[in-house]
């Protein structure tokens, strides 16, 4: 027997929709209250319903009321029961198809309770660092339900779970760049504020793909620190088989870490991080003019044009700053290192001479600093203005995780519950 389809199916399925996304645009004019509120609710409720409607009939193989014939599935409608379910739009008490073997709706997952915004909403809170008694008090101005504690435990853990995935999955051995920094961030303690240490890596793909690989919360930049984290990485794929070039902070501890774990890899010294180095060491009236001397050493055109610069910054601060020049002369080498990185065949491929330079100056733009790390963090402090400083481990993990996982994403759908301000 060929298998009929309920109307909702067809023009009037897409015009529910319709009605209920021209509804949404309504009520996004005007302030959440009222008969706006309702009305969407409403159009929601409806269309959730004759939705599963349509499913039932497309299982049982006949309309309602009609009469089963040879071939159509030997069951039977059974009445219906009704289910609170939790939206941002409030409480919805629907009404479910029911039949004799017990069929079950795909549009509401079993025993499904709540809407994925709703969820979404509270994963939102718990990124904000708030309680599980806050998340529920918060929520009742939103939805105009409260959502109990429980539920909140519940939804909070599996974010936690999520970043757990994340420090635990395995990584692909793809990356061309690699970019390593500590950044401190502030947690509230018992008795004062803290200050942690973020270690962290950034890679870029030969396709050109960006990501936060990882992170993990320290105690201190130790070397033991740092080759804790390399070697987890390491073994969870990370190899560094295909990296041309690994850009740090220049710190001891990381730097000895590199050496043992990855000892094979060019590595680069970030040229910030020197920068603001060498400026300490000068008067505050000349740092301006010493700055624009450092780069010109990190923006020559090429490496020889860079070894002139430098020659020149040595012989014109050597009396005046001898302490500016030994820091830049100490390191000199690695903070040149990017220029042994040529673009790829494929980045060449079309390009004129003029366009050929600017595509090398651009790459080593990206590769003789750590800022794809720092503005990654920027982001965080951003997010987290309003709360001030973390208010423990957990949530801490929480917002980096969200924060990364939204920069990792751009550009694809990436769940709203990791958002806590617009992009």
């Amino acid at each position: 027997m060929e298998r009929r389809t309920h109307p909702m199916s067809g023009y009037l399925w897409k015009a529910t929709v319709r009605n209920v996304n021209r509804a949404l645009k309504e009520v996004n004019a005007f302030e959440w209250e009222g008969n706006y509120r309702f009305e969407t609710r409403n159009k929601l409720k409806e269309l959730l319903e004759d939705r599963m409607t349509t499913e039932v009939e497309q299982h049982l193989g006949r309309e309602h009321y009609e009469r089963r014939e040879s071939g159509d599935k030997e069951d039977y409608r059974n009445g219906a029961r009704f289910r609170h379910f939790l939206t941002e739009l409030g409480d919805l008490i629907l009404r479910i198809p029911r039949t004799r073997k017990g069929f079950i709706s795909k549009v509401l997952e079993a025993y499904q309770r709540r809407s994925r915004s709703v969820d979404q909403l509270i994963m939102a809170c718990f990124v904000l660092g708030m309680s599980t008694r806050k998340v529920s008090t918060a929520l009742v101005s939103l939805l105009g339900e409260r959502v109990s504690a429980s539920t909140v435990s519940e939804v909070a853990k599996g974010l936690d779970q999520a970043v757990k995935r994340y420090h635990e999955r395995k990584i692909e051995d793809g990356y061309r760049f690699l970019f390593f920094d500590g950044v401190v961030l502030k947690q509230r303690g018992a008795a004062k504020v803290q200050k942690k240490i973020i270690l962290s890596v950034y890679g870029e793909s030969w396709e050109g793909n960006r990501e936060m690989i990882d992170f993990l919360l320290a105690t201190s930049e130790s070397q033991n620190a740092w080759e804790g984290f390399l070697r987890d990485l390491y073994e969870r794929g990370l190899e560094g088989k295909r990296c041309e070039i690994i850009t740090s902070d220049g710190g001891k501890g990381l730097r000895n870490a590199l050496e043992v774990v990855y000892p094979r890899v060019v590595r680069q010294h970030c040229w910030a991080h020197k920068t603001r180095n060498v400026l300490d060491k000068v008067k505050k009236v000349d740092q301006e003019k010493v700055k624009k001397d450092l780069h010109r050493i990190s923006h020559a055109k090429n490496r020889q044009v860079a070894t002139q610069a430098y020659w020149s910054f040595c012989q014109k601060y050597q009396k005046l700053y001898p302490e500016a020049v030994k820091s830049l002369e100490s390191e000199i080498d690695d903070l040149l290192s990017f220029y042994q990185v040529k673009l790829s065949p494929k980045e060449k491929r079309g390009l004129d001479a003029q366009e050929l330079q600017r595509a090398q100056t651009a790459l080593w733009r990206t590769i003789r600093t750590t800022n794809l790390i720092e503005r990654a963090f920027r982001e965080v402090k951003r997010r987290t203005r309003p709360m001030g400083v973390f208010g423990n481990r957990s949530s801490m993990e929480r917002i980096l995780y969200a924060v990364f996982f939204h920069l990792n994403s751009k550009g694809q759908e990436v769940p709203s519950f990791l958002f806590t301000q617009d992009a």
